[in-house]
């Protein structure tokens, strides 16, 4: 039977208020949004909304235990009936080689449940709380997510690698997306038969389906689907806009109280129902009827912290807190033997009388923190309720018919290795409890636990009573890990970092747009040449194009968009086939950045994949960003990192690159990473992995920041870059009304429907020919440099890209450009002609055009406005 829930729906569901109201009824009649599918679906789920470029609803489960607290039992028996129906399904032969994997944040707690009713499978859950020293044996990017990568950290890196079935849990099938994005990355590694993808809900399209069943077809497995309901979201046009205005408008009225506690604070604190009575404050499976209501004395206060008592569970040793790094039936046979003497402490630690206890755990750490209000709930008289706080930024309306009621803002309190940021907990501040147990792991017992502002404190202002249980954070040792910076930040990302959205491009650098980096090209030049600065320490003023000089990059990019698109796909598919099936794109910034964002289409468009990609600086004679490399090993796995850069020239970079990961190896014991490059052009046949070795003109080399995200050129200076820090880079916000980034962009990728049969092709061709480099690009360098009496061939810069980059950022001396060259050099001339620099034609000349920059400059040989003068 369908039914659809939408505007006048508020009968549909029984969400616990006893109301009788829908906790999506208040999203649905604003939204026009409806739920469609099972009978049960809107008992499972109500509707909230967040701040979120690419999803504006939330689908809240009022079964999973992480936004509503709902009975533990309740919680605990959805999970391992899940689980029951899996073992059913494979049988008890299957079952016993089959690994469950749940994903972080919100589902740990429920794969877990699922391994539970399995019974005969190790448990793991993905992570983003990296280990040092600790290889990831996998990872993977949950892109519509406030924090999209996800970590595999087993202990046993075998867990991992039989072939027995894999069963994925996650709360709620959506698109089908991360679950792809998962059995990509450990296919990959792993080959497998069979997985079994296993949700709360399962709301994908029918293309999502048939998207999922098509992707199993092609890697020759079987996967099946298991879910307590399914349906899909029916979401009318505008949806994502009108609810971002109205996440604006609610968040406005809440900052304007002043109070940041809670993003309800403009409206009455929620009103929650009496405790529960009857039948249902027994749920099924409780074990008898003699319940012992806690009568024992309170623990001693913590001296240090007047909010908290704590309590200590006398946690078993060595037993892990989780499926963070592997979780195996006999880990749960030991926990299921210590629970009741646990939960008879919490027990006696709460006042007499208390009648209504939340148990809380902490963002990743759901299983331990349920197994115990399961457990309390189970030998007690008391009413247990069971959720968790999360990292995810939810508005919070006060309305029957909204999932979440009231929030609570805290500080984060376990270093997270993706820097600061608030956490939240839902539904708790105005619920009634008498008393709640906060419970978290040791990494996570830090002072600002335990601040004024901090989670204990924002507890104690809502309950009687608060206590805290610390189970001990469980980690493999690393005897042999190379010592590490403590905490590399997450990449920056548009719009408050670059004008790309911020799916297109992570960027591995530190935001130095406040610092004043910008230097005249003639004194800038002279300084370089002089050894009295590298190029790297300063910035040129960024050069703005007349009006000319825009027309003549609208033209090229009309002429050569179709060319340019054929060269992304011809190499987007050479690494695909040769490189890795599922590549974690780095593109070398800022050149590469476009070309990166441009094969991470083609990937979409053509394969359905969603790669990760970043940006990482590179500086000639510095090396990479060593701390890149280490933030990138610590997130994915370095054989499936793929350096990508515009075009090459003479291929200083390539040796750069290899120089620079031969000594990051030494010094970090880091391996896996290839030094080869995937260039859209190598002209200098430098490379094996390109789309072209043409030397034609790429528009994206025609201008600087304005092309390329508003980023500027990579900055290292030992004052603002330290050893822990990322390479730096300006974001150019001022320049926005002039930016095409987007636009070259877009006008690319319109191209790639025409031209994909013929870049497929073109691939097939490459792949089986002889691509290794010949290096002549270099040797013609050499000859040049010697040639025209430079004798250093940094100054010497083959190309259509190099030779604009010479126009646009140093002081250039004179331009060879090949006979007949046309209109790709047009936009060479021009600036030539600006600058009064000569454009001599050479008839042998294997490049389009090559730049020379004066080999002994000074502002005096050059004139004082820069151009060139005759020597």
């Amino acid at each position: 039977m369908e039914k659809a829930v939408n505007e006048g729906a508020h009968d549909q569901v029984r969400d616990g208020d006893g109301d009788g109201v829908w906790s999506g009824s208040w999203v649905a009649e604003r939204l026009g949004v409806e739920l469609v599918g099972d009978d049960r679906l809107t008992d499972l789920l109500g509707l909230a909304l967040r701040r979120n470029p690419k999803r504006a609803h939330l689908l809240v489960s009022n079964v999973l235990g992480k936004h509503v607290p709902q009975s533990p039992s309740v919680v605990y028996g959805y999970g391992f009936e899940l689980g029951r129906r899996v073992r059913a399904l494979l049988g008890t032969e299957e079952a016993r080689r089959a690994v469950v994997l749940g994903y972080a944040e919100t589902a740990t707690g429920l794969g877990h449940s699922v391994a539970d009713g399995l019974g005969l499978a190790p448990y793991l859950h993905s992570t983003r709380r990296p280990v040092a020293g600790l290889d990831p044996a996998g990872g993977f990017e949950e892109s519509h997510s406030h924090a999209t990568s996800h970590l595999l950290l087993p202990e046993d890196p075998a867990l991992l690698t039989g072939d027995g079935p894999l069963v994925l849990v996650d709360d709620e099938f959506s698109t089908g997306n991360t679950v792809l994005n998962t059995v990509r990355d450990l296919h990959a590694r792993y080959p497998r038969r069979r997985y079994v993808v296993v949700a709360l809900v399962d709301m994908r399209s029918a293309a999502d389906a048939r998207r999922l069943a098509e992707f199993a077809g092609e890697i020759g497995a079987r996967v099946d689907l298991v879910a307590a309901a399914s349906g899909t979201v029916r979401l009318p046009e505008g949806v994502l806009e009108k609810g971002q205005q109205l996440v604006a408008r609610y968040e406005a009225e809440s900052a304007a109280t002043g109070d940041r506690s809670s993003a309800a604070a403009s409206w009455p604190v929620a009103q929650f129902p009496a405790p529960l009575e009857g039948a249902a404050a027994n749920p099924p499976g409780a074990r008898g009827t003699a319940r012992t209501a806690p009568t024992g004395p309170h623990p001693d206060d913590n001296p240090s912290d007047p909010h908290v008592n704590r309590v200590d569970l006398r946690w078993p040793v060595g037993l892990p807190d989780g499926g963070r790094h592997g979780f195996t039936p006999a880990h749960r046979a030991r926990l299921e033997a210590a629970l009741p003497a646990m939960a008879a402490r919490l027990a006696e630690a709460l006042t007499q009388g208390a009648c209504r206890v939340l148990v809380l755990g902490f963002e990743e750490l759901m299983y331990a923190p349920l197994r115990l209000a399961r457990e309390l709930e189970q030998s007690t008289d008391v009413e247990v309720r069971y959720s968790t706080t999360t990292r995810s930024p939810v508005l919070a309306v006060d309305d029957p018919g909204y999932a979440i009621r009231t929030r609570l803002v805290f500080p984060d309190h376990d270093d997270p290795a993706d820097g600061p940021g608030e956490r939240y907990a839902y539904n708790v501040a105005g619920a009634g409890f008498d008393a709640v147990v906060a419970v978290v792991d040791s990494a996570a017992d830090t002072p600002a636990l335990h601040a004024p502002d901090g989670l204990l404190a924002r507890l104690a202002a809502h309950t009687p009573q608060v206590l805290l249980a610390v189970v001990p954070s469980y980690a493999p040792e690393a005897p042999h890990a190379p010592e590490r910076p403590s905490m590399l930040p997450e990449p920056l990302r548009g719009p408050a970092f670059s004008s790309y959205a911020p799916e297109e491009v992570g960027w591995l650098l530190q935001d130095l747009s406040d610092v004043t980096l910008e230097a005249p090209t003639e004194e800038r030049e002279e300084a370089i040449q002089s050894g009295g600065a590298h190029y790297a320490e300063s910035l040129p003023v960024e050069y703005q194009p007349s009006e000319r000089y825009q027309e003549l990059f609208h033209a090229a990019l009309e002429d050569s968009a179709a060319r340019i698109a054929q060269a992304v796909g011809v190499v987007t598919e050479t690494v695909l086939a040769e490189r890795s099936p599922r590549p974690v794109l780095v593109s070398l910034a800022r050149a590469g950045t476009p070309i990166g964002i441009l094969m991470r289409r083609w990937a979409q468009h053509r394969h359905g994949l969603d790669l990760p990609h970043y940006a990482v600086s590179i500086v000639r004679g510095r090396g990479i960003d060593a701390n890149a490399l280490r933030w990138l090993a610590g997130h994915h796995d370095p054989r499936d990192v793929v350096f990508v850069d515009g075009w090459t020239g003479k291929g200083a970079i390539s040796r750069e690159l290899v120089q620079a990961l031969e000594e990051f190896e030494q010094s970090d014991g880091i391996t896996g990473f290839s030094p080869e490059i995937a260039v859209l052009a190598d002209p200098g046949s430098c490379v094996r992995t390109y789309g072209t070795r043409e030397d034609f003109l790429i528009p994206s080399a025609c201008l600087n920041s304005t092309v390329s995200g508003l980023i500027s050129r990579t900055v290292l200076r030992a004052d603002l870059v330290g050893p822990h820090d990322f390479h730096g880079a300006k974001f150019y916000r001022e320049l926005a009304g002039t930016d095409v980034s987007v636009a070259f962009l877009d006008a690319v990728s319109a191209r790639f429907p025409e031209v994909a049969d013929a870049a497929c092709a073109q691939a097939k061709e490459l792949l089986a020919a002889d691509r290794s480099p010949t290096w002549e690009g270099w040797a013609a360098v050499e000859r040049i440099s010697e040639e025209y009496g430079i004798h250093d061939v940094n100054l010497v810069k083959p190309g259509v890209g190099e030779t604009t980059r010479v126009m646009l950022r140093r002081v250039p001396w004179k331009v060879l450009a090949r006979a007949g060259a046309g209109s790709d050099l047009d936009h060479v001339r021009l600036l030539a002609g600006q600058r009064g620099v000569p454009v001599e034609e050479v008839a042998d000349l294997p490049y389009t055009c090559v730049g020379l920059i004066h080999p002994q400059y000074t502002r005096g040989a050059t004139g004082a406005d820069g151009t060139a003068v005759t020597v």
